[in-house]
């Protein structure tokens, strides 16, 4: 009996180790997603916003709750700009890469001296002088606003940053433990309004046209217009669908080169007559821009965009094969947030200079036709976050926002309200779960009230 129990015990070492040793060799595609998410959020973490790798893993990665990412551990190499995850350490294959200019990009392939062709050398931004903001970074507070900001349940479960910005005026500002106003935050998909933008510097420069097609020569798609992939309208095929090896899951963290397979995605739907909104098309978004603006573009938004309005912190990364992740992967400050969306409110214009084309923000936020109302022409939300409520009735309605405001939204409670007739922006930043439905509309209505009426 004892020669048999251990005989059995001798055979489950086996099969456990053979197990082990097939899903190193050939690991599950959700698995290699769920590590090379992980290497690619401790990268940036890291490298970009100088945070502790472990406090990454622990508090971004697995506190979300996907049970997949519970086993994920990491490893950092400074010195080559190299972090590496998988389950247990070693299954996965995770890998991301750090590069000056371009931030941290996942690689699926392995490649990483490739990845690490796409970077340049940042030039050093001039300080910010000793002045209010936007200008510099000094405050104008306004104690009724800090007041709300200080209300936890206005600002929500894992509030990392907000800024509250007025008639042009930092008025207030408040950050969670662990983070400041030096902090660099991921946007996630606030980042495609920054992309909408980049696209209309080159409407402005005159190398592309919202009209503009054909970026399909003789295929079906060739009917798809840029004005359509900016309106989340092209008819491609495309699901954005998380926690599963969807579209969006699988260009983020299993392609090189997110562009080429959102390339290749399929027409379904007649371009223009149905909304889908997708990541895809605004990664083929910063594809095409890059393209028209021609050699350097990879440095064209730090230049051309971050340095005159003063975002020093703002870095958008590039994949593995050099295309910006404008869908998804800007870093900034919450004061720079608020730069970018102050920049919007102020119709493409800082500082007197114009740096979009006229009309052209109003076009952003123009409601595309196939939305049914809730997001804009230009890589914008008309609505704000849904919360619990109905997905095809507006959750704006119930806190009586005024009929010109429009949002930047991103995953896990990002958001830029900004509300022309009230020169409002209001950036709130953290780590909060969909499933918390939390809506950043009651701190907006808040702000509103106390700014009194216009």
């Amino acid at each position: 009996m004892a020669g048999r129990l251990k005989k059995g015990a001798g055979g489950g070492a086996v099969l456990l180790a053979a197990l082990v040793l097939a899903l190193y060799v050939h690991p599950p595609e959700m698995l290699r997603v769920g590590a090379n998410y992980s290497a690619k959020i401790v990268c940036s973490n890291v490298f970009l916003a100088g945070r502790d790798a472990q406090a990454v893993l622990a508090e971004d990665v697995q506190a979300p709750g996907h049970p997949l990412l519970k086993a994920m551990r990491v490893s950092v190499d400074r010195e080559h700009g190299l972090v590496r995850a998988g389950l247990a350490g070693f299954i996965g294959d995770g890998l991301a890469v750090y590069r000056p200019g371009t931030g941290c990009a996942a690689v699926p392939d392995g490649d990483a001296a490739l990845a690490r062709r796409h970077q340049f050398a940042p030039a050093p931004l001039p300080a910010l002088p000793a002045a209010s903001w936007p200008r510099g970074a000094q405050a104008e507070p306004d104690p009724q606003i800090e007041a709300i900001l200080a209300d936890d349940a206005l600002a929500g479960p894992g509030m990392r940053g907000i800024a509250v910005i007025r008639g042009g005026k930092l008025v207030a500002e408040r950050y969670g433990a662990g983070f400041s106003a030096d902090t660099p935050l991921l946007g996630w998909s606030m980042t495609k309004s920054v992309t909408a933008a980049l696209v209309g510097m080159q409407v402005g420069a005159g190398t592309l046209q919202l009209a503009q097609d054909r970026f399909w020569p003789g295929d079906g798609r060739a009917a798809v217009r840029l004005g359509d992939l900016m309106a989340m309208s092209s008819g491609l095929a495309f699901n954005e669908g998380y926690g599963d090896v969807s579209d969006v899951t699988r260009m983020l963290y299993l392609e090189p080169d997110m562009a080429a397979y959102v390339h290749a995605r399929p027409l379904v739907r007649a371009p223009g007559s149905s909304w889908n909104y997708s990541s895809g098309t605004t990664v083929l978004l910063s594809r095409i821009w890059q393209q028209a603006a021609g050699a350097d573009a990879l440095s064209l938004p730090r230049r051309q965009l971050f340095a005159p309005l003063g975002m020093r912190s703002a870095v958008i990364e590039a994949d593995a094969r050099g295309t910006l992740v404008g869908s998804s992967y800007m870093y900034a400050t919450a004061q720079d947030w608020a730069r970018f969306g102050q920049f919007l409110l102020q119709d493409g214009v800082w500082d007197g200079r114009r740096l979009l084309p006229p009309r052209y923000v109003a076009m952003m936020a123009r409601v595309a036709p196939a939305s049914k109302g809730q997001y804009g022409q230009g890589q914008v939300w008309r609505w704000g976050p849904g919360g619990a409520g109905p997905e095809d009735q507006d959750p704006d309605a119930r806190f009586a926002l005024p009929p010109d405001t429009y949002w930047m939204e991103g995953h896990d409670g990002q958001s830029v309200a900004i509300v022309p007739s009230r020169q409002l922006v209001v950036v709130r930043l953290g780590l909060t779960p969909h499933r918390l439905s939390y809506q950043p509309q009651g701190l907006l209505a808040a702000v509103l009230k106390a700014s009194g009426p216009r």
